[in-house]
Order: structure tokens, then sequence, then C-alpha cells
């Protein structure tokens, strides 16, 4: 039987391909969109924290009543307190307060200096603690977490444990006046207070350019006799501070590393022939890490309250230390000032961490 093929069946138009959905942009535009909202996120943030502190530092009255209080006659107290504003609405002093910090201005101290000026002055030298503080929370919270959770319910992983929950709950001050009693005391081995000694202060004080950063200026001054005086300053309050944080990186990257080696992909990897110690390093320690780099800005934050008591302590001379100052001395525009600025600090660094978090896990781009 023959087949008639008619002209409008040959000339039907072949039916279309099924294609499968296009993903709406590219990878780096999801990243973007991530990165552009999680940037949005900072100004209601600081904001929030912004504000947060003026009313509190409200609760205790005008900065001037509470600063000069009983030093100064009233009529002379009433006259500083309007000159300053500070006998004008709550509202009014709000926005003026906020339209300050917006231009840049944090106030003033009782001595006249500019809150920015002392934030530049004093910040180095707790960005570079916090910095110290962080190496030693990673030498020492990361590898014994891997090694808790590679003997996991055994003596090794319970000493560890407990050697977490012990570090984490002892009080900053405590951990370093019982170091600087065994290793500055009785060993002699460190120094006991400062960032530097007196002659090593005084001749990098010439150091161009300055960044304060003593380690840092060490290295341009050229003489490996200051660099290594300046980093022996700094062993105990980078341990007293970084002790704090490894014993939570010890306890998350046990937990996730635990978690991780149970999952599909790294029991997959092991049917092909790879090492545990390939597992473990290669796949497994990668995916543990990730909320180690999620939890980082929290833990910045708590560095940044636990340096005060930690500069305090080693009288490194940094934002917190000067912070107790005025704080001793009742200066609350400059502790308003400081720790408003050190919010924004908090709000800036959690997004660099998103953005780190982006880079290393795609699953959160979308």
């Amino acid at each position: 039987m023959t087949t008639v093929t008619t002209e409008q069946e040959s000339a039907a138009p072949a039916p279309a391909r099924s294609k499968a959905p296009r993903r709406s942009g590219s990878r780096y535009g999801a990243l973007l969109r991530y990165l552009g909202v999680r940037l949005l996120l900072i100004i209601p943030t600081a904001w929030i924290l912004v504000t947060v502190v003026f009313f509190l530092m409200r609760v205790v009255g005008d900065p001037i009543s509470a600063a000069l209080g009983g030093r100064l006659p009233p009529d002379q107290i009433a006259a500083r307190k309007h000159a300053a504003g500070y006998d004008r609405p709550i509202l009014t002093q709000y926005w003026q307060y906020i339209s300050g910090i917006v231009r840049g201005n944090f106030g003033r101290t009782q001595d006249n200096q500019a809150i920015g000026h002392v934030v530049v002055s004093y910040g180095a030298a707790t960005l570079e603690l916090v910095f110290w503080a962080l190496i030693v929370a990673f030498l020492v919270g990361v590898p014994l977490g891997r090694v808790a959770a590679k003997r996991r319910d055994k003596p090794a992983d319970v000493g560890l444990r407990l050697f977490a929950i012990l570090v984490y709950a002892a009080p900053v001050f405590f951990v370093g006046l019982l170091l600087k009693l065994v290793f500055a005391v009785k060993l002699g081995w460190l120094p006991v207070a400062g960032r530097a000694s007196t002659n090593v202060e005084l001749a990098l004080q010439n150091v161009s350019p300055k960044t304060n950063i003593l380690f840092i200026d060490a290295i341009l001054y050229g003489d490996n006799g200051y660099l290594l005086d300046v980093v022996k300053h700094a062993i105990l309050p980078a341990i007293t501070l970084g002790l704090l944080t490894a014993g939570i990186f010890l306890r998350l990257v046990r937990i996730n590393l635990i978690q991780t080696l149970r999952s599909d992909f790294v029991d997959a990897a092991r049917a092909r022939g790879l090492s545990d110690r390939v597992v473990t390093g290669r796949h497994a320690f990668r995916n543990a890490m990730i909320p180690i780099v999620t939890v980082m800005g929290m833990q910045i934050a708590m560095m940044l309250g636990g340096a005060v008591l930690t500069e305090i302590t080693f009288e490194w001379k940094g934002l917190g230390y000067q912070l107790a100052q005025y704080l001793q001395a009742r200066d609350f525009v400059a502790v308003q000032g400081i720790v408003a600025f050190l919010a924004l600090i908090v709000a800036v660094v959690s997004f660099l961490v998103d953005v780190v978090v982006a880079l290393i896990d795609p699953r959160v781009r979308f």
C-alpha cells in the first residue's frame, strides 16, 4: 500500500524541541544580587546599633551633668549644656547625633579631641591585637577540632571538649592575670605589659610612613631586635583573647566535621578508594569550615568586647584601653562615639563575612 503525502503535510513545520528552562542571570549576577542586598542591609543594621547606643547613653542623663556634676556651679553646667545642645528635646539631639555620624563627626572628648582622631590613634593597636588573637584562635581551635572529630567519644575528644568549655567560660582578665603570673613573673620568659619596650616605642615613633601597628612599623624600621620585642609583647595578650574564640572554633569544627563525614559525598569518595586522610582533608574539612567563616563576624564582635578587658590587663594602649579611661573620667561623649564607631565596624565586618561565605559556598547566593 502506497502512502501519499499531501502538500500540506509536507509543508507542516517540525515539532519544536523542548528546551530546558534557563536560569535567570548568570552565577555572577546571582552573586552580585546577593552582595547588593547584604550591602543595603548595612544601613539599617548600623542605624539600629547607633540608635541603641545613643538612647542607652541618655539613660544616665546628659553627658555634661554626668561628667561635671558636683565639680562646677549649676549656672556653668547649664551654660555648657546649652552650648552643647543637651537642653534641647531628645529627638532633636538624636537627629543632630545621626546627622553628625553621617558626616563623619562622632563628637569630641572633654579635652577637645575629635573622636575620629582618637579612633585613628588607638584603633590600630586594637586591630593588631584582634589580628593576633584570630591567628591564635585558628591555630588552636581548628586543629584541635579535627583531632576531636577523628577521635570521637574517646578520651582525647572528652578532654578537648572540656578544654573548649573552660577557655570559653573563663573570664578574660583571669586568664590574662594567670598567664602573666606564670610566663612573665615566675618564668620571666615574656614581658608583663605594654605593646613594646619603651626604647622600641620611642624609636618607632620616627618610622615613615607610620601605621601605628607596631609589627608593621618594626618591619619598616628594619631592626630584627625591635621586631622580636614587639612579637614577644603581643604573645600573652593574643593568647588571652584568642583562647576565648579558640574554644568556639574547636567545638564548631568538631560538630560540623562529624556531620560532614556522614554525608553521601564522603561515602562516595571512600567508595572510589580514597584514603581517610584525603577524604577528611580535601572533601570533608572544607565543607566543615563554612560555619566557621559564617560565625566569624560574631566572634570578631566578641573579640572587640574582650579586647577592652585584655587591653586593661596588659596595659595594651588600644581603643579598649582608652575607652576604659574615658569611662573612668565620665567622658560619656567619648564613650558614645567610640562605641558607635565599634558598632559600625561590626556591621561592616558582618558584610565582609557574607562576601567570603558567598565565595566559598555558592548555595547561599540563591
